[in-house]
């Protein structure tokens, strides 16, 4: 494992971004979301940085909709400033995303497991119950899942089922099963939808980007669907290899966009997590001391590298992607209880026999 993964200084560097209520934003200046807050308490949650990490998750359940989802920005209408430098939050979009509050349940059991304080689930469990039921509220009957809650008059079937998203509902499902089961309640009706979404990723691929948007460019939809657990082992390990010379710039890091020269912290730290959940432990382990470079010397992560122009770009270091970087460090050192939930498929589909890590000792690196 790279040295360079300073586990205590990425959990300092988000809680110098925690505010007095418990959220965390992903810069100093604003943007905040439940699914890259979530980030940043499981990684507050293995650095052991539990009173942070307790606080965060109230934080995220008071601001829940009383419906069960959350309303948060949407990052990605952020402008920069006139430098190109750094993000001017003001009043960004906001959305009531499926994936961004399913992604609750991997927040909360991550961080419950961390933590070792498995009565806690019980405290969240009927926020919990209603966050899942708002995101299946928006299945569809092909299985996939929108994206986002649609406005007034406006029908499901316009809105996209993002494959990245949908596949990280997969995982959140997962979770939430896992949850449902240690508690003795009933998830019958929870694993019937997690199967009919896994099954439409996995075969009906026409679901997803159906607004014309061809998202294959982007490295989540790439990795995604194998990080999650979503494909068998071997299968996953094909749809990484036909693709890794796209987006793995050798030495730099994942690319975010195929055919962008940009390699950006969070992709490379995920992309280092579907290694993982295919037993490439090596590459995981190369992919993250690839990122020596951007490791801010005050704490967490540069959010990226433009290697045409040779500069850190844009100059954020946002919480989530400190977070990202523990948790590929966790799943690779096994730092603390629950290091493998991110790349094990715990309530498979698949008839495969796994190991203690996740996977046979003959399929490891």
């Amino acid at each position: 494992m790279p040295r360079q993964i300073d586990i205590a200084a990425c959990a300092n560097h988000i809680e110098r971004l925690q505010r007095p209520d418990g959220s965390i934003p992903w810069v100093e200046a604003g943007i905040w979301d439940a699914w890259n807050h979530g980030e940043s308490v499981m990684a507050l949650a293995i650095a052991g940085r539990g009173a942070a990490a307790r606080k965060a998750l109230d934080a995220l359940f008071e601001r829940q909709d009383e419906d069960g989802g959350w309303r948060g920005d949407l990052g990605a209408s952020v402008p920069l400033d006139d430098a190109n430098r750094r993000l001017v939050p003001g009043t960004p979009e906001t959305a009531r995303d499926t994936n961004f509050s399913g992604y609750a349940a991997v927040t909360l059991l991550r961080s419950i497991l961390a933590l070792d304080t498995p009565a806690d689930l019980s405290r969240y469990w009927p926020q919990l119950r209603r966050a899942i039921n708002w995101v299946l509220s928006h299945q569809t009957r092909h299985g996939d899942i929108v994206w986002r809650a649609p406005d007034a008059g406006e029908t499901m079937e316009a809105l996209d089922s993002l494959r990245a998203g949908n596949a990280s509902l997969y995982k959140a499902l997962e979770c939430a099963i896992q949850i449902a089961r240690l508690l003795g309640h009933d998830d019958r009706e929870w694993m019937a939808a997690r199967q009919r979404l896994g099954a439409a990723l996995r075969e009906n691929d026409a679901r997803f980007d159906r607004t014309g948007i061809d998202r294959r460019r982007y490295a989540m939809d790439w990795y995604y669907p194998v990080l999650a657990g979503v494909l068998p082992i071997e299968t996953g390990r094909a749809r990484l290899y036909a693709r890794w010379t796209d987006f793995v710039e050798p030495g730099l890091g994942c690319r975010c966009v195929a055919d962008e020269p940009w390699v950006t912290a969070a992709e490379t730290a995920e992309l280092a997590l579907a290694c993982m959940a295919v037993g490439k432990t090596s590459q995981a382990t190369s992919l993250l001391a690839d990122l020596a470079p951007l490791a801010a010397k005050d704490g967490g992560y540069w959010m990226g590298w433009q290697f045409e122009e040779g500069v850190i770009w844009p100059y954020e270091r946002p919480s989530w992607t400190a977070g990202a970087m523990v948790l590929a460090a966790d799943a690779i050192q096994g730092l603390s209880k629950g290091s493998t939930l991110l790349i094990r498929n715990s309530v498979p589909e698949f008839a495969l026999k796994r190991g203690a890590a996740g996977l046979p000792a003959s399929r490891r690196d």
